[in-house]
């Protein structure tokens, strides 16, 4: 069901309010998406948006925007600047016209420039960072959130379908990722959610390896094939790894230790349960077996708009994760010089436990190649 904008700026109008200062800001980026449905960019040019905690939405908006801008339905201040002209004047008009005297922003999206332009319109602002607060509001995803997310991992799963059927000993690992590129397409992708990882043998042992052109598959080898699309503005994330023509016992082990660690973060997970007792429950069974010393990476990270979102599940965050929060469950094991093993699933965190959107099989698989 369609929602107004009023109705979507008001949770940070909230978050505002909860932190006591007079506004929040938002850039283009994952939430200034959610909050106005509709992409915009930055490049080298500012564009702010601005919700108090009461009163109307203002905007900082280049010029040349304005006619995108109209389809938003914003009906608040709008103040519009020109490349030949700058934009402290805009900033100038913008703070005057807000009258507040503290900002909460988003601290990993807003970038220095923006900032310091604020500083210059308005010396005596106080601006905070409220990145986790901000985006807390993305954890919990709607039933459209939630379908979207659905499709991106569904056509991804039947792209690396068809990209593992047609693995054959002697390829590069380059040869590999550009199949599984045109296949992601093929099958309805957006855009690609982030650069594939496709990695063999030795390769597979570094958890975010580039495919080697100068690298030929051969039979033993481990394949990590980690990668996502993006399908109407959410992502997928999945990682399996399969062996090529046959499976030594050591890969045999520490491919059973992966799986399991995966189906423990799965057992425990619910609503209402913290990030760090998800990655303790994956990271103990890894830890428990012959293997602990092949431990580089936490269980996972949350899911939505980006790739890597709160909640970040690893030991330490006592974050509660609430119903309609989405993480990636991807415990792995990687020996320097020898090979790597990594499971990732996509999960939904429901009331009563969990549902895992990824239906790609993880039964240990060798390729007959």
């Amino acid at each position: 069901m369609a929602t107004s904008l009023a109705y979507r700026l008001a949770p940070y109008a909230s978050v505002a309010s909860d932190l006591d200062v007079d506004a929040v800001a938002l850039v283009p980026g994952p939430n200034f998406m959610r909050a106005v449905q509709h992409s915009f960019s930055s490049h080298e040019r500012p564009f702010l948006l601005v919700i108090p905690a009461h009163g109307p939405a203002a905007a900082l908006v280049p010029n040349l925007e304005l006619g995108s801008w109209d389809l938003v339905g914003f009906d608040g201040a709008v103040f519009d600047w020109r490349d030949q002209d700058g934009y402290n004047a805009a900033f100038a008009g913008l703070t005057k016209h807000l009258s507040i005297s503290s900002l909460a922003v988003e601290g990993q999206v807003m970038r220095v420039f923006v900032h310091h332009a604020l500083k210059t319109a308005q010396p005596d602002l106080t601006i905070i960072d409220a990145e986790r607060e901000i985006s807390a509001l993305r954890m919990i995803k709607t039933k459209a959130d939630i379908a979207a997310m659905q499709a991106a991992i569904d056509l991804s799963e039947r792209a690396l379908s068809r990209t593992l059927a047609s693995v054959k000993l002697g390829q590069s690992e380059k040869q590999i990722e550009q199949m599984l590129v045109q296949m992601l397409f093929e099958e309805g992708a957006d855009d690609l959610a982030f650069d594939p990882i496709v990695a063999a043998g030795d390769g597979s042992a570094r958890p975010h390896a580039k495919a080697r052109q100068d690298y030929n598959v051969k039979a033993g080898d481990a394949l990590l094939i980690d990668y996502g699309a993006r399908k109407d503005g959410f992502c997928s994330d999945i990682t399996r790894t399969v062996f090529l023509d046959h499976v030594t016992d050591e890969g045999r082990a520490v491919y059973d230790t992966v799986l399991r660690a995966n189906l423990a973060g799965l057992a425990v997970t619910r609503a209402g349960v913290t990030a760090h007792e998800i990655d303790d429950a994956a990271t103990s069974v890894l830890e428990a077996s012959p293997f602990a010393d092949r431990i580089r990476t936490k269980t996972g990270h949350g899911l939505g708009r980006e790739v890597h979102e709160a909640p970040y599940i690893m030991r330490g965050n006592h974050m509660i994760l609430p119903a309609g929060t989405v993480y990636t469950n991807e415990p792995g094991l990687y020996e320097i010089g020898n090979f790597g093993v990594r499971i990732e699933d996509d999960v939904l965190v429901t009331e009563d436990g969990y549902e895992t959107l990824t239906h790609f099989p993880k039964d240990l698989t060798v390729l007959p190649c």
